[in-house]
C-alpha cells in the first residue's frame, strides 16, 4: 500500500451520491479497499440514502444534481425509487419521484449504458461479438409524469392554456367507472439535446447509431422524436457520418428489438427514457449480468454523471442485516467510481489519476479471468478453476490484483 504522502492528488473533488441497501454497504467497501489506500480522495458528498431523503423531502437529490452541474463529475450510488410497499416499510412523509429521473431532468443529458466484456463469459444471444451501447434519454415521459386515480364515471380531458388564456382540449376517456389516468410530456430543447449527443457519440466512438420509437401508434408524441431527430441529422451530421463511414437511420422498436437480436452487436442503440431504461437491462443480462454495464449521464453542456445501471439489490441486503454472507457483484458500482475519477483527471490534467482508474479497471477484468467471481457470474462462467466468492472476498482480490498492477 502507498503511504498516506504518496497517495494520488485530486485537485477538484469529485460529487459523492451514497444510496440505498445492498450497494451502500459495497460502496463503504469499495471507497475503504480500493480507493482511499491509494488516493487523496476529495468529495462533496450527497447522502441520497431514502431516510435522508425523507427528513430533507428530497431536496438534497436536486442539491446534488446542481453540484454536478457546478463541479462537472458526479459518482451516485443505486438508489430506492419507491412504491406503496416501500412507504410503509420506510415510514415516508411522501412517495418520492425517482432519484435518477430528478437528476437527469435537471441535467437535461443523455445516458449511455454499455456492457462490460470478459473472457469466459458469452453472452446469450449467440451472435453478438460486439457490446451494444444503450443511448437513454434522460429527461421527461413516464418518469415526470402525473398520474391520478380516477374514482368512478367521469370525462378525462387534456387541456393547454397558452399564456394568452388560449386553450386546447383533447379528450382522453369517458370513464364509467374507476380507473387510472397519466399525462406526460417532453420538450423540443431535450429531443434535440438528446439528438445531438447521440450523434456526437456515434462520431466519436466510430459506430452505426439506431433510433427507435413507436411513431405508428403515437403519432404526435413519438413522432416528434422522430422528427427532430431526422432534421438534426440531415441539417448537421449527414456529411460528418458519411466520412466517417457510419450510419444513422430510425426505426420501429418492435423493428429495433427482432434486428438487434439477429445483429453482431457494436451498434449505439438510442431510445426514449423508459424504453432505453427496459432495453439496457436486457442487454446487460444477455451480456451476463446486470452489474456488469457501465453507465453515464451527460449534459449537453459536458457535465458527467457515472452510476451502476442495475438497484440497490434489495434481497442481498436483508440477508446482509440478518447477519448472512451475501455474494453481491459490484463491478458496475467499481465501474461508476473508476469512470468519474478518469473524467475528473481528464478535466483537470492528472495523469497519474486517469492511469489508476485504467488500472483499476483492468484489476477487476484480470481478477475475474482469473477465476476468482462473484455468484452470478459463477454460474455462468466458462473458466477453468471458478472460485465463488462473497461480495467482500471479491473486493479484497481486486486490491490484491490491483496493489501488483500499481
Amino acid at each position: 500500500m502507498r503511504a498516506a504522502m504518496d497517495k494520488i492528488r485530486m485537485t477538484t473533488p469529485l460529487v459523492e451520491m451514497d444510496g440505498d441497501e445492498m450497494t451502500r454497504v459495497l460502496w463503504q467497501w469499495i471507497k475503504e479497499e480500493l480507493l482511499t489506500p491509494f488516493i487523496d480522495l476529495k468529495t462533496e458528498y450527497y447522502d441520497l440514502g431514502l431516510v435522508n431523503r425523507d427528513a430533507c423531502l428530497d431536496r438534497v437529490t436536486v442539491e446534488a444534481a446542481n453540484a454536478v452541474k457546478r463541479l462537472g463529475v458526479g459518482v451516485k450510488c443505486a438508489t430506492i425509487t419507491p412504491n406503496a410497499q416501500r412507504v410503509t416499510e420506510y415510514g415516508l412523509k411522501e412517495m418520492y419521484k425517482s432519484p435518477n429521473g430528478t437528476i437527469r431532468a435537471i441535467l437535461d443529458g443523455t445516458v449511455f449504458r454499455t456492457p462490460i466484456i470478459v473472457r469466459g463469459i458469452t453472452p446469450t444471444v449467440r451472435t453478438w461479438t460486439q457490446p451494444i451501447s444503450i443511448a437513454r434519454h434522460a429527461y421527461g415521459d413516464i418518469y415526470k409524469a402525473s398520474e391520478l386515480y380516477v374514482d368512478g364515471p367521469a370525462r378525462a380531458e387534456l387541456v393547454v392554456t397558452y399564456p394568452d388564456g388560449r386553450k386546447e382540449s383533447k379528450e382522453i376517456f369517458s370513464f364509467r367507472a374507476p380507473g387510472v389516468l397519466m399525462g406526460m410530456h417532453n420538450t423540443d430543447a431535450s429531443i434535440a439535446s438528446f439528438a445531438h449527443a447521440c450523434f456526437n457519440y456515434a462520431l466519436d466512438t466510430k459506430r452505426d447509431l439506431w433510433f427507435s420509437a413507436k411513431d405508428t401508434i403515437s403519432k404526435i408524441y413519438d413522432h416528434r422524436f422522430k422528427d427532430i431527430f431526422a432534421e438534426i441529422f440531415e441539417t448537421e451530421y449527414r456529411e460528418r457520418f458519411a466520412a466517417a463511414g457510419i450510419e444513422y437511420f430510425y426505426t420501429l422498436i418492435d423493428d429495433a428489438v427482432a434486428r438487434v437480436i439477429r445483429s453482431p452487436g457494436g451498434m449505439i442503440w438510442a431510445c426514449k427514457n423508459y424504453d432505453g431504461d427496459v432495453m439496457s437491462d436486457m442487454v446487460a443480462t444477455a451480456f451476463g449480468s446486470l452489474a456488469m454495464m457501465t453507465s453515464v449521464l451527460v449534459s449537453p453542456d459536458g457535465k458527467y454523471e457515472y452510476e451502476a445501471a442495475h438497484g440497490t439489490v434489495t434481497r442481498h441486503y436483508y440477508k446482509y442485516k440478518e447477519g448472512q454472507t451475501t455474494s453481491t457483484n459490484s463491478v458496475a458500482t467499481i465501474y461508476a467510481w473508476s469512470g468519474a475519477l478518469r473524467k475528473r483527471a481528464q478535466m483537470d490534467g492528472l495523469t497519474e489519476l486517469e492511469r489508476f482508474a485504467d488500472k483499476l479497471e483492468k484489476a477487476v477484468i484480470d481478477t475475474i479471468e482469473s477465476g476468482v467471481m462473484t455468484k452470478d457470474l459463477a454460474a455462468i462462467s466458462t473458466l477453468d478453476n471458478i472460485r465463488t466468492v462473497d461480495s467482500l472476498t471479491f473486493i479484497r482480490a481486486i486490491r490484491h490484483t490491483l496493489e501488483e498492477n500499481l
